[in-house]
């Protein structure tokens, strides 16, 4: 039988673990492919490493978001899910 779980318990905390994990991991598969912030941000279409300082570590809540995780996926050659483990 499936067990359903209840959106209520997807708290804040959750939900602020969830990003701050595929920060981390954006930023390791980063460091894998031995790239600074500006160059996978140039790589990526940005002009300055804002978006990814920020979204690595949280910072004020800012985030990947799909459309971000999929661009860097594809340009570093690496699966999407690598981002969620």
């Amino acid at each position: 039988m499936e067990t359903f779980r209840n959106i209520e318990d997807f708290t804040e905390d959750k939900k602020e673990e969830f990003y701050k994990n595929v920060g981390m991991n954006v930023s390791r598969i980063r460091k894998k492919h031995k790239l600074s912030q500006l160059k996978l941000s140039q790589l990526i279409g940005h002009k300055s490493t804002s978006l990814l300082s920020g979204a690595e570590i949280y910072y004020n809540k800012q985030h990947f978001s799909l459309e971000h995780l999929a661009i860097i996926s594809y340009v570093l050659n690496e699966d999407i899910e690598e981002f969620f483990k």
